[in-house]
């Protein structure tokens, strides 16, 4: 049985072109309509809303509906390739929440 190895290019290609088919899913649109930033909780209209792997394709995460949520643009940006759990901000907001509870 052959592996198939494929550079980060031709890696990072592949999960792009899984990424722009997912968008056309019911799936997809229905995170829009629902119109929430996974990481501030706010509402947003579809126009605004990302795309963003939580897990990075540059970290070697997949276009998966399980390693995609929806952002707005300014926490996508903000959280850039980082992994969730590395971004501060978003840590520190779920520890404001857990003092909530």
């Amino acid at each position: 049985m052959r592996k198939l190895l494929l550079s980060h290019e031709d890696f990072a290609k592949r999960e792009k072109e899984k990424a722009r088919r997912l968008r056309k899913t019911r799936w997809w649109m229905r995170k829009l309509t629902d119109g929430v930033c996974y990481y501030c909780g706010l509402k947003f209209p579809a126009t605004e809303l990302t795309m963003d792997h939580l897990i990075p394709l540059s970290k070697g995460g997949m276009s998966a509906r399980e390693n995609i949520v929806a952002a707005c643009r300014n926490c996508n940006t903000k959280k850039n390739s980082q992994l969730t759990v590395d971004w501060t901000e978003y840590m520190e907001r779920l520890k404001g929440m857990e003092s909530l509870v």
